[in-house]
């Protein structure tokens, strides 16, 4: 199967998992503000990694799925907390009115909720289906990712930066938690699910790390240098809520230079492990080039 079929396969598999999984845990309150943000237009980055990291280890995601569409459903909670008029304050997501602008604030705020709990909810029900400690580990994963020593500290060190001049390692800081914790939680969980030995975890999580600094450096440059018809959002969004980005603190050639350095380091180290021939090593490259 040829890359682009794989890549377009699995993301039809994330969204219909997605959807069997909100009919199911949404309840029918918050089913229309929950199914609206998820099905807004996302790549599926976090739960592909995940699955073709299982996949990478054990020749199948399947036993890997509700773990998957757990990490989605995280990723999109944070971005309706994120896009709420006392965070980013953003009116677009994906091209899309945000859930507050669609909605209202509070439905907002209870949607994003609802994700986060049903995303255990998931889980355990995997869990309690097969209790085997590879199940527990990834959701211990997950579940350190989003809390408050990863993605909810990033996002408060973020709103506290705001208007400040900062370093690059208070920056670095941010984005390791914020971005990065996710992302290494959707390999590592995916790695432990596909049965990968200790001693390749302790490299994955270093090339994952290295993978959401790049990730949020793009994401910077982007946010300056982007077209809003491609982003799905408001460009200048950093400029205009006046934050320290790695472009604002380096220069957009240097952060260019920086982000092909890292990108490649990543590729480099994804090969030395023996994944040149796999799904993830040519999705990850596919995503060096992203344009949002």
């Amino acid at each position: 199967m040829e890359f682009l079929e794989e890549m377009n396969c699995l993301i039809e598999d994330i969204n219909n998992y997605l959807d069997e999984y909100i009919e199911k845990y949404s309840g029918k309150y918050m089913y229309d503000p929950i199914i609206y943000s998820v099905n807004s237009g996302g790549k599926r980055f976090r739960p592909i990694l995940l699955l073709s990291m299982a996949e990478s280890f054990s020749g199948n995601y399947k036993d890997a799925i509700p773990f998957a569409v757990a990490i989605e459903c995280i990723h999109t909670y944070s971005l309706i907390h994120d896009d709420l008029p006392s965070m980013d304050n953003d009116d677009l997501r994906r091209g899309l009115p945000t859930c507050h602008k669609k909605f209202d604030e509070a439905t907002a705020i209870l949607a994003g909720d609802g994700l986060l709990n049903m995303a255990f909810e998931i889980m355990i029900d995997k869990i309690k289906q097969d209790l085997n400690i590879k199940y527990l580990t990834a959701m211990e994963e997950i579940a350190k990712s989003a809390g408050t020593k990863g993605m909810i500290s990033g996002q408060f060190l973020d709103i506290v930066s705001e208007n400040k001049i900062i370093s690059q390692d208070d920056l670095f800081e941010i984005y390791k938690n914020k971005t990065g914790k996710l992302i290494i939680a959707s390999i590592k969980a995916g790695a432990v699910i596909g049965g990968a030995p200790s001693q390749i975890l302790k490299k994955l999580e270093k090339i994952a790390y290295n993978i959401g600094i790049a990730f949020q450096i793009k994401d910077d440059i982007l946010d300056l240098t982007g077209d809003l018809e491609k982003l799905g959002k408001p460009i200048m969004s950093d400029v205009k809520n006046q934050k320290s980005t790695y472009v604002s603190i380096n220069g957009l050639e240097k952060s260019k230079n920086y982000y092909e350095y890292l990108s490649n380091k990543v590729l480099i180290e994804l090969s030395n492990i023996g994944f040149q021939e796999k799904f993830i090593y040519k999705y990850i490259k596919m995503l060096i080039h992203r344009e949002n």
